[in-house]
């Protein structure tokens, strides 16, 4: 009898997230550094988004809301989401400009809280 050795998922750090590209479309979201295909949204949560967005645009200026926003999130291991919203500040508005990427990091972390 053969044992087949469990394979375990190759476990990404954050920069080899942002340097991955498999050439697809296909957007992923960094989880515990596993690399984890987001499947495409459901009409019931693109109605919610939009719904969110048009009372968001009530108090906030429209140029502060974005939704193709990544974010380094604080973990064991290295993660990256994607929230369906975000609303920037100015300064974090501006520590994005001029990047190919919109990704929040640590390392940008105080000029988009403020701090």
């Amino acid at each position: 009898m053969t044992q087949t050795a469990a394979t375990s998922p190759q476990l990404m750090t954050f920069e080899e997230y942002l340097a991955y590209d498999d050439g697809t479309d296909t957007r992923y979201e960094l989880v515990d550094g596993e690399l984890v295909e987001m499947p495409p949204e459901s009409t019931r949560n693109n109605d919610i988004t939009k719904k969110l967005l048009f009372e968001l645009a009530k108090y906030v200026p429209v140029a502060l809301v974005a939704y193709n926003t990544e974010v380094e999130v604080m973990g064991r291991r290295a993660q990256c989401r994607l929230p369906d919203l975000l609303v920037h500040t100015e300064e974090s508005k501006a520590a994005l400009s001029g990047k190919p990427r919109a990704t929040i990091t640590h390392d940008n972390a105080a000029a988009c809280t403020g701090d």
